[in-house]
This record gives C-alpha cells, structure tokens and sequence, in this order.
C-alpha cells in the first residue's frame, strides 16, 4: 500500500486573515492621515480662502500663546483666558483643518485604487508603429512617446497603446480594463464601430489605428485625472460658491475686527485669542471644508457609472438638465423586435397556431425568432414540450435577408410531407402563390378577419409575420419594438423633477406616436435626420432650457456637440466621442438618465450642506457674544439662551463643535444628499426644513452638550 507523502492544503487561518486585513486597514487610514497633515502647505490651503483664513488664524493664535501668554487676559469686564483654554483651542483649530483636509483625501482615496491599477496598465506599454496601412513590420516604440495621426499595427493578444480609430482590419477586443464587461466586442475600419480605446487588448485577428489623442488626453488619462482629483479644475458652480464663501468670510472678518472698538468704548478689551475663535467659527468652514470632497465624490460617482466627463461643468449641466432627447431604439426599447402576441385566423386555435409558429422558428436565429420560441415556451409550456420531443427528424430552413421566410419540414416514411413557414406577409403570400402551381391563391390576399388583424399590427406600430402549416394561413404573429421594464416609471421620475423627455425616432409619425403613448414620454420627433435632431437642440435652447441627448454615429456629432451635456458611446465613431462631453464606457444609452440623477445629486448635496452650513452660524452667535461682551454690556446676558458654564467654556464648546461637525458630515457629503424624484420646489422646501432648521437646531444642542462634558472633566 502506497501511502501518499504530499502535504493537506494549508487551510485559511481566519486569525492570519482578520490580521492583514486590520494592517490594511490602519495602513490606509496612516496614509489618509498622512495625506491630510501634508495639505497644510499654505501652497494648498490658499486654494481654499475659508481655510486659509482659518489656517492665519490658527498659526497667529500659536506663536501668540507661545511668545505673549500674557495677552490671553483682559480688563474691562471680561474674565481672562486661562493658558489652558487657550491651548485647547489652538489644538482644535488644527483640528478643524486636519478635518477638512482629511475630508477631501477620503474623497479622492476611494478612486485611488482605481487610478493605480489604471496606471498600471499604462506602465511600459509599446507600440508597433509603422509608416502606412501596408507596412507590417513598424517599428518598436514607447506608447508615450505616440501622437495624433501616427499609424500603430497591433495584433492579435497585443494591448493597443492609445485612443484611436481604426483604419484597417476587423477585430474581436476586450475592453475588460476600461468597461468591466469580459465578453470581447467586434471593432473594424468604416461605420460606427471603429473607435478604440487604449489599454485594450485584441484578441483576434489585427488592426491598423490611426492615434487621436496625445499622451495626457487619452480616456484612459481623463479616467486617472478624474479618480485622482489632484488636477480636478473647479466648476462654475463651484468657482461661484466659493467667491461667495469668500465674500461672506471677508465680511466676518470686518465684523470681528470692530469688535475691539466697542469693547474700547467700555473701557476694556477683548482677547485676541478669543477673536480668532469667533471669527473662525463664524465664517463658513464647515461648506468651505467639505465643498472640495463633494465636488471629488460627484466625480467618483460618475466614475462609477463608467462614465468619463471631460469637465465638471457637463457633470453639473447634467443635473440642470430641462429636456432629455432620448433615441428609442436602445433607449426606450430593446431595439430587436419581440413576439407580443399570436392573433389565430377564423377557425385555427391560440395552440395549433403556436405549434406552427414554434416549428417555424426552430432554424431561425434571429433575435426575433428567439423572441418567438420564448414567447411560445412561456405562454404555451405543454406546446413547447411536445415540439421540442418531436423535433429530432426535422429540416429547418434558416431565415435569410433575401427570402424574410423561416420554416422547417419534414417527409415521414409513411405519410404526407409536413411543412410550417413563417415570415414577412409579402413574402409568406408569394410563397404560397409561388408554391401552388396555380393563382387561386395569389388573388385571395388573406381571409378578412386576418387582414384587419395585421391591419391593426401595423397601425399600433407592430411587424406582422405570417404562419403556415402546408398551404394554410393559420394566423399572424404580433412582433413589436418592446418598451424597457421599469422606462415608463423612470420618466415619470424625471417628470416630477420637471425634465421634459422627447423620444427620437425614424420611425412614421403613427408609429412612433404609439410606441411614445406606451413609453410615457412628452413628446417625441418622428422620422429624425441629422438636421432635424440640431435644429430641435437649438429650439429647445433658444427657450432656455438645457438639453442632453446621447449618440453614438458620425451623424450625431453636430448635435452631440450642441447639446449641453452630450453623452457619446465608447463603442461609436470617434467624430461623436470628440463631440460630446462625456463618454459612456458601457456605451449603454439609458445610462443618460443615471447621468442626470448624478448631476441633480452634485447640486443638491452642494446646495444642501451650504444651506446647513450658513444656519448653524447661528447658534454660535448665542455661545461666543455673550461671552465676550457680558462685562461690558450686562444686557446681553439675556442672549446666553443655553445657559453656558462660562466664557472660556462658551468659547471652547463652540470651536470643538465647529470642528466636529465636519467629520460628522463627510459621510453624507461623499455618499451625496439623496436626490428624490421631486420638483425644485419641493426639493427647495425639503432642504431647508432638514439642513435649514436643523443647522439652526443642533448647534445649540450640541455646544450644550460639549460645555456639561468640559465643565464634568475639568477642563474649562
């Protein structure tokens, strides 16, 4: 007996495990920590004039506890600064930036891992460059050494080096590094499929690709720019909010500086330390602190979708969008037409109808036929067993571009030769003229009742197919262009947020009306051209309202190019992926309206944490005022509503809550205010009552709260 010496696989020691994870863990949290401490540079923090602000303050407050402990007391009235106080409140004043900062490195550490397996991919990539479409050799270079216009040859299981457009070859090419989906996808020169992206790789067959980026504008270095945010520009809504937030610190700033004055007036004064704090925690930190973190998270989620803006501001026009042109096939509907219902002729059953219609489609292929046999198997199970057993000695005949028929057949040994055809409804009834060897059919057409049935087919916007079995009409099939699950729902959402959405289509004025009716669009434009899409953008604009729309064809890019937020797909031309603003990786067309639910949501979160900001100055008013001018103005003891323990206290509970509240929010700020399917107005009266009253509420409750645990410590 042979006794095996090899070793029982290691099994997974769960200690081991919960140990690299907690190494990870606290590494990352050191690095963010580290990150944060590092924009402190007065290099960074000048970006930021509310921070900055508060950074002078900071520094000021400690070399003048350092050098000058003697100026933390007072006379007049007013207690003197314990150089305990003091220093607590210089601690926290570095707080409050070591928290906006680690707020914005939170921001850009979730898309970090991203950029660097990205990066990854980029390192020492070469390239085949060569002279013409005919040179097969090339030669070797680096990929960063490419520009717009050279030529690259790759081949198959080769990374193509750069964003191009393919000008020779066919090629099957997985985007899984850009895209996420492993199933490879055809690209060839011609028609509007022959954009490709960098860092794919081929993996059959070879292309010639004309380069049309330079190094540093490819997709794949807008996707690294956006997941890093170092070289994120602000938008025009965010470069407007912080001239605000600037204004209004400016004017704080003049406020606190004519405080001495009135202190002076009484005969005393004030502690510059106690100064500091006040204008600190009057002037906006907490917006000013996490404006930068929203701005990088509303990236991240866009990023999310795969989708690659190629500036913050169509990411913001996204949620301001008015009027969303939406084109139905891929949009609205799946594109391939789908069985929807079998209408018997007189005298034939819903079943024999199905089982001829199930053997005719046995040989077909075709996203339609498919539809069919899947239709049959649903709504008519017992049929589809029964064919399927029966089907082993069978003759399909596949359906062609040229006959539009489909069938199968079959000649038992003993017995009449069976037939079943199915197909477009001229060609069904040429077939049977053709096959009786006579006219008596020929002239008949269709029995009436089957006429008026196809009739109203194609009336409602349907395809009529024909089904026989022999030389009988047995019945129609009812193939339509089948609206998405759940697309009727989502432009009622759209609706409530007052975003208008018009269906673009070829298809006739009747049927597209149908297909718009069933969808639940406002609108829709029949039978579209190029021209026609333009000029409809630019009627839309002219009323103002901003307009999105996606495509993916050469056609498009003069509307693309128009549109406020043109959405292009990765997989069209490269004329619409230079004309839109952003590019869909996923080249999924509904994904313009998740585009849109993120835009509204940026806006939103922004306008929301602004709001909470701005109203929770207030309590701080009733906390740091009354403090500081009680001794001189014993009036103003009646606006000390939350009875604080003391001056130092008021002060000190009033920065650590200024402090605190931006860690507090990081998690809303980065996750994003949820963006509800409700109009402006509504959303206007929702935040203001949750951020508006409640940034007046929890102020006051949580400086109260922080003074009682001072004053129980010991420390003020």
């Amino acid at each position: 007996m042979n006794v095996s010496t090899k070793a029982p696989a290691a099994a997974t020691d769960p200690s081991v495990t919960a140990s690299t994870s907690a190494e990870h863990t606290a590494s990352y949290w050191l690095q963010i920590i580290w990150q944060a401490v590092q924009r402190l540079s007065p290099r960074h923090m000048v970006r930021q004039p509310v921070l900055f602000v508060v950074e002078i303050g900071a520094v000021f407050a400690t070399v003048l506890t350092l050098l000058s402990p003697q100026t933390l007391g007072s006379s007049g009235g007013t207690a003197a600064m314990s150089v305990s106080t003091a220093w607590q409140i210089i601690g926290w004043l570095w707080a409050t930036l070591l928290f906006a900062n680690l707020a914005e490195a939170l921001a850009e550490g979730r898309g970090k891992a991203r950029a660097d397996s990205l990066k990854a991919g980029k390192q020492n990539l070469q390239a085949r460059k060569v002279q013409d479409s005919d040179d097969t050799v090339g030669q070797s270079v680096n990929a960063a050494l490419l520009r717009k216009g050279d030529l690259v040859r790759v081949m198959a299981g080769e990374l193509i080096p750069a964003d191009g457009e393919v000008i020779r070859g066919v090629a099957a090419v997985n985007e899984a590094a850009i895209t996420g989906e492993s199933a490879a996808v055809i690209r060839e020169s011609g028609g509007d499929r022959s954009a490709v992206t960098g860092n794919t790789r081929v993996v059959s067959d070879w292309l010639v690709i004309r380069v049309s980026a330079n190094p540093g504008e490819s997709t794949l270095d807008r996707m690294i720019a956006l997941v890093e945010g170092a070289s994120r520009q602000k938008t025009p809504n965010e470069l407007a909010l912080s001239i605000l937030l600037t204004g209004l610190t400016l004017i704080f700033l003049w406020v606190v500086l004519t405080l001495p004055a009135f202190a002076s007036y009484s005969g005393g004064t004030l502690p510059m330390l106690a100064l500091i704090a006040l204008l600190v925690t009057l002037i906006p930190t907490t917006i000013g602190g996490l404006l930068s973190a929203i701005g990088i998270a509303g990236m991240d989620r866009m990023l999310r979708l795969n989708v690659v803006a190629k500036s913050g501001r169509a990411v913001e026009a996204a949620g301001d969008v008015q009027t969303l042109l939406l084109d139905k096939t891929g949009t609205i509907t799946f594109g391939n037409r789908m069985a929807d219902n079998l209408l018997p002729a007189q005298g034939v059953s819903q079943q024999q109808l199905a089982r001829a219609a199930l053997y005719a489609s046995l040989g077909d292929d075709t996203p339609e036929g498919k539809s069919i046999r899947h239709y049959v198997q649903q709504h008519f199970a017992a049929v589809y067993g029964d064919v399927m057993q029966d089907s082993t000695d069978l003759n399909t005949i596949a359906f062609t571009a040229e006959t539009r028929l489909s069938g199968a057949w079959r000649h038992p040994v003993l017995g009449e030769r069976q037939e079943w055809q199915k197909g477009a409804v001229d060609a069904v009834l040429n077939w049977l003229a053709a096959d009786s060897q006579g006219t008596a059919i020929k002239g008949q057409a269709m029995p009436a009742l089957l006429r008026d049935q196809v009739d109203q087919i194609s009336r409602t916007g349907g395809t009529p197919l024909l089904v026989t079995e022999g030389r009988q009409l047995l019945g129609a099939i009812h193939l339509k262009d089948v609206i998405k699950p759940g697309i009727r729902e989502r432009f009622a959402q759209l609706r409530q947020l007052g975003i208008r959405t018009v269906m673009i289509t070829g298809d006739n004025p009747l049927t597209a009306a149908a297909i718009a009716a069933e969808a639940g669009v406002d609108d829709y434009m029949a039978e579209a051209t190029p021209e026609r899409k333009l000029a409809r953008i630019r009627q839309e604009q002219s009323e103002g309202r901003l307009v999105a729309m996606c495509g993916d064809g050469a056609n498009d890019a003069p509307a693309l190019a128009q549109a406020d937020v043109g959405l292009a797909m990765n997989d069209g031309t490269q004329a619409a992926r230079e004309a839109g603003n952003l590019v869909d990786m996923d080249s999924d067309p509904t994904k313009l309206l998740d585009v849109v639910r993120v835009g509204k949501q940026l806006l939103v979160t922004r306008g929301a944490l602004t709001t909470f900001s701005i109203a929770n100055d207030v309590a701080k008013y009733f906390a740091i005022l009354p403090a500081l001018f009680t001794g001189f103005y014993p009036q103003l003891a009646s606006l000390n509503l939350m009875h604080l323990h003391s001056s130092d206290s008021a002060i000190l509970s009033a920065i650590i809550f200024n402090a605190l509240i931006i860690p507090a929010l990081i998690p809303l700020a980065l996750r994003g205010v949820n963006a509800e399917a409700q109009s402006a107005q509504q959303l206007l009266r929702r935040n203001l009552l949750i951020f508006g009253v409640g940034g007046l509420i929890v102020p006051f409750i949580g400086i109260k709260l922080i003074d009682l645990l001072l004053v129980a410590l010991g420390w003020v």
